[in-house]
């Protein structure tokens, strides 16, 4: 006899690669970090399909961006959302979920989950929780915008998005002078010419690089000096795209920085931070002695004052 109630049709748990079909074999409970790709849809791993196929739900930014991903590949799993609005109050329930032995996997528009993006603090409670977590990994536009820049790979760091705000960006800018690795950056096309008019203010001599539309239809990578760049960009009628922004270390060489580059260095600590840490940052980054150069900013600060 026939059930008296109909039973639940779960979604069948498959991939489509081309015209083949694969079936996934049963995850593991536990939360699965996929990055998936920053623009060309075949920049995807068989172990994140494999992943995204078997898991029970599939926690997403915009359930509209995963769903085209998942369509090309012929994947049914279920979507929620998970993103920086709702990300405090449905973590308790997805914690919960996973303490009942889900396989959860997390995913961002594009690219690895959990850079520049909510995904991190749920990682962090559920790894807390003792839960397993796994990363399967993939594209990122960190490390492609590395690659293709011409600029120092040995050594780099991420700074996530450049700050709006000009006070609070060259302030960064300044900072990190003295860092001697490839400085890597996440900018708008919007502000990304002033930025770089920035960059040729308070960090002379870097080379740079803007990676634009990464792995696209119309992907570019300029290279060279920041003020050329600049010039360059703002002759177009518009600036489109998601840009990756790149700066090369110090070249190294022991060319003494001019009178005019200091007073500029000087002006900008005076409205960025305190006289006693631009002091601090500007000798390192001259070579000259603290005390020397903090005077000359509190001259400057006078006079800015007066």
């Amino acid at each position: 006899m026939p059930p008296s109630h109909p039973r639940e049709i779960k979604p069948a748990r498959r991939y489509l690669i081309g015209s083949a079909e694969f079936e996934p074999g049963a995850l593991a409970p536990g939360l699965y970090i996929v990055a998936t790709p920053i623009g060309n849809l075949g920049d995807i791993t068989v172990r994140a399909l494999t992943t995204l196929a078997a898991a029970d739900i599939i926690l997403c930014e915009d359930t509209r961006t995963t769903a085209k991903l998942l369509s090309r590949y012929g994947i049914r799993t279920r979507l929620a959302p998970y993103h920086e609005h709702n990300a405090a109050k449905v973590r308790p329930g997805i914690i919960r979920q996973l303490k009942e032995q889900a396989a959860m996997a997390l995913v961002s528009d594009a690219g690895m989950p959990l850079v520049s993006d909510p995904g991190y603090r749920l990682a962090v409670e559920v790894a807390a929780e003792g839960i397993a977590v796994t990363c399967c990994p993939g594209p990122s536009s960190v490390l492609t915008a590395l690659v293709l820049s011409g600029l120092p790979t040995n050594r780099f760091g991420f700074f996530g998005f450049v700050p709006q705000k000009q006070g609070e960006r060259r302030a960064v800018f300044l900072e990190l002078a003295n860092l001697r690795s490839t400085l890597v950056f996440f900018e708008s096309p919007h502000r990304i010419v002033t930025t770089l008019r920035d960059i040729a203010t308070i960090l002379p001599g870097r080379a740079v690089t803007v990676a634009r539309e990464l792995t696209k239809l119309h992907e570019e990578i300029l290279r060279g000096a920041p003020c050329a760049i600049a010039e360059a960009l703002a002759g177009r009628p518009s600036i489109k795209g998601e840009i990756t922004l790149l700066i090369g270390p110090p070249d190294g060489s022991t060319q003494t920085a001019s009178e005019e580059e200091i007073g500029v260095a000087i002006a900008e600590a005076v409205t960025s931070m305190p006289a006693s840490k631009a002091a601090s940052e500007l000798a390192k980054r001259f070579k000259i002695g603290r005390k020397e150069i903090y005077a000359r900013i509190l001259a400057a600060k006078g006079n800015a004052d007066g």
